[in-house]
């Protein structure tokens, strides 16, 4: 896969092409990865992809924005395995947020992309105040010769699947229901970092990791999985969120405490899988108070882990 960060300085294609934000990689967006390779193969052409950062809601209302469900470099990843050849990653800025419809085909999906079949979803909108939609597409592609297609929503139990329903599950610590839609556990990656050691002075050490997202779309105490350490995932009981017994204001930080394990892992890349929500985060009136708390929390996730055998 060949990603292009901004519009490519030279001319790409031509392609089979999507376009969105893709924020999760939801089992929605797999249906039209699939739909997409399908058509690709079928019309001897090679798969494109079309994103953008910051997400357009992100640029508007930065305030009143959505949680990202994965950073840029997770949704990458996701994307990758999808098997795509070109990904384009358009810096979402003053100026295409001003493109009209008509130019924003032209110049980037005609010229630079030589897009020759477009699948969207059926929600699509693009262009200056949103104005452009699929007909909109439908026209031009008669114009510039690509053919155009739009993709139904994918319902899963009888529930739209999107990157909103996933944020609303995750926010209610509905954990199944989020995996359902993704088709995965709820992750986050990253490196662990060095903390301050109170997780070990209070018998209860963890491994940190500093989450990329300004907001998270969950917080509270999980039972966790974690991958990048040994062969098979390891449980764990993780803690997410601005530690508010610690600090008053703190910046939001992930706390792993592996069950079975206790060695350093500093430096080390891995996968948080979210299975379970314990309880949500609260502040303790002191430190003995904490960690009563935190041996119930690890004998509750225990017994989760016994069950799930």
């Amino acid at each position: 896969m060949r990603i292009h960060l901004g519009c490519p300085k030279h001319p790409i294609g031509p392609l089979a092409l999507t376009i969105g934000n893709f924020d999760g990689v939801h089992l929605g967006h797999q249906a039209m990865l699939h739909a997409l390779r399908e058509a690709a193969h079928t019309q001897s052409l090679p798969t494109g992809l079309v994103t953008f950062e910051p997400h357009p809601k992100e640029f508007f209302t930065p305030d009143e924005a959505p949680a990202r469900l994965v950073p840029l470099r997770e949704k990458l990843e996701l994307l990758r395995a999808a098997a795509l050849d070109e990904v384009v990653v358009l810096r979402f800025n003053r100026a295409l947020a001003s493109l009209p419809p008509d130019d924003f085909v032209e110049r980037i999906l005609v010229r630079q992309l030589n897009v020759r079949w477009l699948l969207v979803g059926d929600d699509f909108r693009f262009g200056a105040r949103r104005a452009g939609d699929f007909q909109t597409l439908r026209t031009a592609g008669e114009r510039w010769g690509f053919e155009c297609f739009s993709l139904s929503t994918l319902l899963v139990n009888g529930q739209r699947v999107s990157s909103s329903a996933v944020r609303e599950a995750l926010a209610i610590g509905d954990m199944d229901r989020a995996r359902q839609f993704l088709g995965r556990w709820y992750a986050i990656s990253g490196r662990v970092v060095p903390g301050r050691q109170l997780g070990r002075s209070l018998g209860f050490p963890t491994a940190n990791l500093r989450p990329r997202q300004k907001h998270l779309p969950l917080s509270g105490i999980f039972a966790v999985s974690v991958e990048g350490i040994d062969p098979a995932p390891l449980p764990g009981v993780a803690s997410l969120g601005t530690r508010p017994t610690i600090e008053k204001e703190g910046e939001p930080l992930l706390e792993v405490h592996l069950l079975n394990f206790d060695a350093s892992l500093y430096g080390t890349r891995i996968q948080v899988n979210f299975l379970k929500k314990l309880r949500d985060e609260a502040r303790f009136d002191s430190l003995d108070t904490l960690t009563r708390q935190m041996a119930l929390d690890v004998a509750e996730a225990r017994a989760f882990f016994a069950l799930s055998r």
